[in-house]
């Protein structure tokens, strides 16, 4: 098997690849033109989200087995004609789940004690007691939106509150001790915080828009660990100035590019950013919320794993 690495990743892939008998060949710089030229001499790709793996790519892949993506989807690869072909699809879910549920706790936590706020006052030299006054987590309603890996995730880590969780999800019959499926219409009811755990496909970018926003029956904290184009950004400032969206956790955002290593498309800073780079409730991460020290080795360690086992 000759694999190739077109990104950077815990070494561990490379040393157990190796002792599969596994070829590894590393090129983390070549523009996917480049890279097209010797794809049909490959078996198998190991990939973040450098660049997407489309038709035309798949195409010229013509010995292709496997393509190991380390994260949880696989957006940035035609699946269906990877499929279409034989191609093994391997993503990792499994390696990051708990590192997204803490840090979407973390975020929650952080928004209802105002602690980004209140730690740069307090290096400013303002010290606001009243005005960094919190809310507690006890006593709420949390409404999941996708219950997979990161959702359930998410809810285990909520075990320790006194709080009602339900999940809505495309799929029936996911709940779990951790959380009760509801339909669309009684999350709208009773959600207090909702937190997005939904993969990037086409009846998800967007979904987070006006219409949506507005049927939540009480105003609402909203975290976003899941994929930035889920959410209309235009859409939750208006609901944020409003106050129907009393804060928000965001750790993607809309305009990231499709590679997640940088944020704007165009370098440009559209108005509706600025101003929730500028808001009090609301706290923003580079699309870290599964990126730890820890989900590193478990994100190459499960790739591994499943190659192994379909391989070998």
């Amino acid at each position: 098997m000759k694999v190739l690495h077109l990104d950077t990743n815990h070494p561990l892939i490379i040393e157990q690849f190796a002792e599969l008998g596994f070829q590894n060949d590393e090129d983390y710089n070549s523009s996917k033109q480049e890279v097209l030229k010797k794809i049909n001499h490959y078996d198998g790709i190991i990939i973040r989200s450098r660049f997407s793996l489309d038709k035309e790519f798949l195409s010229k892949a013509a010995n292709l087995k496997f393509i190991g993506r380390l994260g949880a989807g696989l957006e940035n690869i035609d699946v269906d004609f990877a499929k279409s072909k034989g191609i093994f699809l391997a993503a990792a879910p499994e390696g990051n789940r708990n590192a997204v549920g803490e840090h979407t706790l973390g975020m929650l936590l952080s928004l209802f004690c105002k602690l980004n706020k209140a730690d740069k006052e307090v290096r400013s030299g303002t010290w606001d007691r009243e005005g960094n006054r919190g809310i507690e987590l006890d006593g709420k309603t949390v409404g999941i939106i996708g219950y997979g890996n990161m959702g359930k995730a998410f809810a285990r880590k909520l075990r320790g509150f006194d709080v009602e969780v339900i999940c809505y999800d495309i799929e029936g019959g996911v709940e779990d001790d951790n959380a009760r499926q509801v339909g669309i219409m009684e999350l709208h009811q009773r959600t207090e915080v909702l937190s997005l755990h939904v993969p990037q496909t086409a009846s998800t970018i967007g979904l987070f828009n006006a219409e949506f926003i507005e049927k939540f029956h009480k105003p609402f904290w909203l975290l976003n660990t899941a994929r930035g184009k889920c959410v209309v950004t235009e859409d939750l400032v208006a609901a944020l100035k409003t106050g129907k969206v009393l804060g928000a956790g965001l750790d993607v955002l809309e305009y990231e590019k499709s590679s997640f290593e940088d944020m704007f498309i165009d370098n440009q800073i559209p108005p509706t950013f600025q101003y929730l780079i500028n808001a009090e409730n609301v706290i923003l991460s580079p699309h870290v919320a599964g990126w730890t020290v820890e989900s590193k080795i478990k994100l190459a360690q499960t790739i591994v794993d499943k190659i192994k086992k379909k391989f070998c």
